[in-house]
């Protein structure tokens, strides 16, 4: 998933201290609360590209704001919608079962998917406003990370 990248990017771009603080404050380990924040924008980015009728080659021209949006926007279930049977990545397909599994079960883990969901859009509103185009796109902050070296 390219969403490592952005993941990667957002490392530098935003306090991670306060986002540990938060997150401790919240009862979720920072550990796993990365690996959703990957899973979260990931499913977020596909929800877009569903909705405008992009192929996986032009995702990278999803503008972030629009990902941004519906990570926050959309409901659990309308980020699952459309996904693949099978993924190339055995790590990826864990990771959405898990998701699926966190969006299921309701109560104490919902919320913490809505936390989640949370630091997703403030970690790509972060990246927007430090680009310097107008309306930077998913392929701008992978640019970026591929630059920088970033894991993915």
């Amino acid at each position: 998933m390219r969403a490592r990248s952005l993941r990667s990017a957002a490392r530098t771009a935003r306090g991670q201290d306060r986002r540990r603080e938060r997150l401790h404050s919240w009862g979720i380990d920072v550990a796993v609360a990365e690996r959703f924040i990957e899973v979260f924008a990931a499913l977020a980015a596909h929800a877009v590209a569903v909705d405008t009728s992009l192929s996986a080659s032009e995702c990278e021209t999803l503008p972030l704001g629009a990902v941004a949006d519906a990570a926050t926007g959309k409901q659990d279930f309308e980020l699952l919608a459309g996904l693949p049977d099978t993924f190339a990545d055995d790590r990826d397909e864990i990771a959405v079962n898990v998701f699926r599994l966190y969006a299921y079960k309701g109560g104490q883990t919902s919320l913490q998917l809505l936390r989640l969901s949370t630091e997703v859009r403030r970690t790509l509103t972060v990246l927007a406003a430090r680009e310097s185009v107008p309306s930077p796109t998913c392929g701008d902050i992978f640019r970026k990370a591929d630059e920088a070296n970033l894991p993915q």
